[in-house]
């Protein structure tokens, strides 16, 4: 291993090395209540957008069920319930969560595909699947920034 792979693979082992800080750790609650508010109502946007966009492009999935706003709404406010509840988690397991959050968070998301992967397999339209996933990505796109940003890890005092 170069000498520059070691040094990343130690910054990377020192960012996500767990020093456990506790509640200390964890954003305010009114400010975390905020952020998980304004997450899913721009996440509603977005995927509003994407099923709108997606039925433009092909009015054929008008009528695909997946695509229909109880359907999507549902998973999208339970998804953005959990990814939420994990934010405040994070900082009481790492002083700087932002990077492992991220990190969870692009593998959670990429696991989110897997139920898309199994319906596409299981017969249903491309073009509805497609946009199932790119949900997926916009709600991720969304709700990080939104919980780390409006609701910040506070920092230990010295």
């Amino acid at each position: 291993m170069s000498t520059l792979a070691a040094a990343r693979t130690s910054s990377l082992a020192r960012l996500l090395r767990a020093d456990l800080p506790g509640l200390a750790g964890t954003p305010t609650l009114v400010r975390f209540l905020i952020a998980a508010v304004v997450s899913i109502a721009l996440s509603l946007a977005a995927c509003a957008a994407v099923a709108a966009a997606t039925i433009a492009i092909d009015p054929a999935l008008a009528s695909y069920g997946h695509l229909q706003a109880p359907d999507w709404t549902k998973l999208t406010v339970i998804g953005i319930g959990l990814a939420s509840l994990g934010w405040p988690v994070a900082g009481a397991i790492w002083s700087r969560a932002r990077v492992p959050f991220l990190l969870l968070t692009v593998i959670v998301t990429v696991v989110s595909f897997a139920p898309d992967f199994w319906i596409l397999r299981g017969g249903q339209p491309a073009g509805g699947v497609l946009s199932l996933i790119v949900m997926h990505v916009a709600v991720a796109v969304v709700t990080y920034p939104a919980l780390v940003l409006i609701a910040p890890q506070r920092r230990r005092r010295a």
